[in-house]
């Protein structure tokens, strides 16, 4: 019984079998005279459709389109450079050097020419009075005058012989610088009057 139902089923199968393969040439023929599908372009006829791989209607497996990137320089607004500035910041002090004054040499002082006066001295009797004059140039007596003597007779000799061994920027009133001098001889009385107002005037000069 059991070997009768396996024959069965057996021819069963190879019936179907073979229905199956005599229809499949049928089918196959139909197959090939469709037309192929045509991929659709979704830029429009005439675009590539190679070159938006992330337009609408891509292949999914490539995610979702990316958007465009903005250009950066695209109607941007120029920035402007900031200048540099030499603007001194406020608060700052500066300190200006002096400028430095030019040295000066300072000439030496010129001694200052003096002429001193001596008091009038009288002779004693009757020869008159006698009285001198110095010059002085700074601490030196350079010179020295008569301003007064006697006069009348021997008087004048003996004026004259002291006026020419005292007086003058050579006598002898200028080489002693003092009233230390000789009395002149044969004239003491007038040499004696000419040292004591000589005296007086060294006096008031020094």
């Amino acid at each position: 019984m059991r070997r009768a139902l396996l024959a069965i089923t057996g021819l069963a199968a190879s019936t179907t079998a073979l229905v199956v393969f005599k229809g499949s040439p049928g089918t196959s023929q139909v197959a090939q005279n469709l037309p192929s599908a045509q991929p659709v372009n979704p830029s429009g006829p005439g675009a590539d459709p190679s070159l938006a791989p992330d337009a609408p209607g891509g292949d999914p497996a490539d995610g979702p389109p990316t958007p465009p990137t903005p250009s950066a320089t695209a109607d941007a607004p120029a920035s402007p450079k900031p200048g540099r500035t030499t603007a001194r910041p406020s608060g700052t002090k500066t300190t200006a050097k002096a400028p430095t004054a030019p040295k000066t040499t300072k000439a030496p002082q010129q001694p200052t020419t003096r002429r001193i006066t001596g008091s009038t001295v009288d002779t004693a009797g009757d020869y008159g009075y006698v009285q001198v004059q110095i010059v002085v140039s700074g601490n030196k007596i350079v010179d020295a005058v008569t301003l007064s003597l006697p006069s009348g007779g021997e008087s004048d000799i003996h004026s004259g012989d002291v006026s020419s061994a005292y007086n003058g920027s050579g006598g002898e009133v200028v080489k002693k610088q003092s009233a230390n001098l000789n009395t002149v001889s044969g004239a003491t009385a007038t040499s004696n009057a000419y040292k004591t107002s000589l005296r007086a005037a060294i006096e008031q000069a020094f």
